[in-house]
């Protein structure tokens, strides 16, 4: 099949691609990335702990650590990939692509032909024309349970609210609501108290990936993929204020931890390792 795969310039995405795209092995691959989620109609200033958090996420490894690694590694096999390193997998150079909406955006992306559409992470919210393209429909990964965390940072609110569990939705993108579609399977993951956010953000997408690449694998095969709706309600959520980012220290969480980002950053430099 012709998979396209809309993801987004982070941390988290890189490290779900590292895992989802060699379970794709075999089909025509098109990778398109946005470079932030949502979107701000006036610039407004994020808790000091959210921008520290997305220096974490997005600037220190996209414009510091990946352009090294991009260098000293390069034709080296390492246990994660940086984005250019994932390119091999691609049919296509990777793009940017923060307007899929548009005549523009919408014209990039039918050029790929998509047989279906991958999206984990995505940061823009797909219209009816980009969800026409794909004969086979359009998958998202949601790194949190549904109904009950829809929108952004679900792992950060399910960690709030005192799950014992975390988990990831593979759904139907059936129309631009957010985190609405029919489920097609849910994958869960024991909270560990001694771990940040960003650790279980990034641990969420082995488990998550390989059912969407099994579900990749059954449409490719013509086979049935059986899918639930939602049940009514559930909860959306934008990102965390203030006080909720205070409650959330006080409960003894971190959004992030610096040995963790070293171990992960290693992982980019370790030589013969699987994803």
């Amino acid at each position: 099949m012709r998979i396209t795969i809309l993801s987004n310039a982070d941390l988290a995405s890189c490290v779900a691609l590292n895992h989802l795209l060699p379970a794709l092995t075999g089909h025509e691959l098109s990778l398109f990335l946005s470079s932030s989620v949502g979107r701000r109609t006036q610039p407004v200033a994020r808790p000091p702990a959210l921008e520290l958090l997305r220096f974490y996420e997005q600037t220190l490894f996209n414009e510091i650590l990946f352009p090294l690694f991009d260098v000293s590694h390069r034709g080296r096999a390492t246990a994660l990939l940086t984005f250019n390193g994932l390119a091999t997998y691609l049919q296509q150079p990777l793009q940017m692509l923060n307007t899929i909406n548009t005549p523009e955006g919408l014209a990039e992306v039918s050029a790929t032909s998509p047989d279906l559409i991958l999206s984990i992470r995505y940061g823009v919210i797909l219209r009816d024309p980009v969800l026409a393209l794909p004969a086979h429909g359009v998958l998202n990964l949601h790194s949190g349970l549904l109904p009950d965390y829809k929108g952004v940072m679900a792992t950060f609110r399910a960690l709030l609210q005192g799950d014992s569990h975390l988990g990831t939705t593979l759904h139907w993108i059936e129309d631009s609501s957010i985190d609405t579609g029919r489920i097609i399977g849910t994958t869960r993951l024991p909270v560990q108290r001694d771990k940040s956010y960003l650790w279980h953000v990034l641990a969420l997408y082995e488990a998550g990936c390989a059912l969407m690449a099994e579900t990749v694998q059954r449409l490719s095969e013509g086979l049935p993929v059986a899918a639930t709706p939602q049940a009514v309600g559930g909860n959306y959520f934008s990102f965390p204020e203030q006080a909720e980012l205070d409650a959330f220290a006080v409960a003894g969480w971190q959004l992030v931890k610096s040995t963790e980002i070293e171990r992960i950053a290693k992982r980019f430099m370790e030589r013969d390792k699987p994803a």
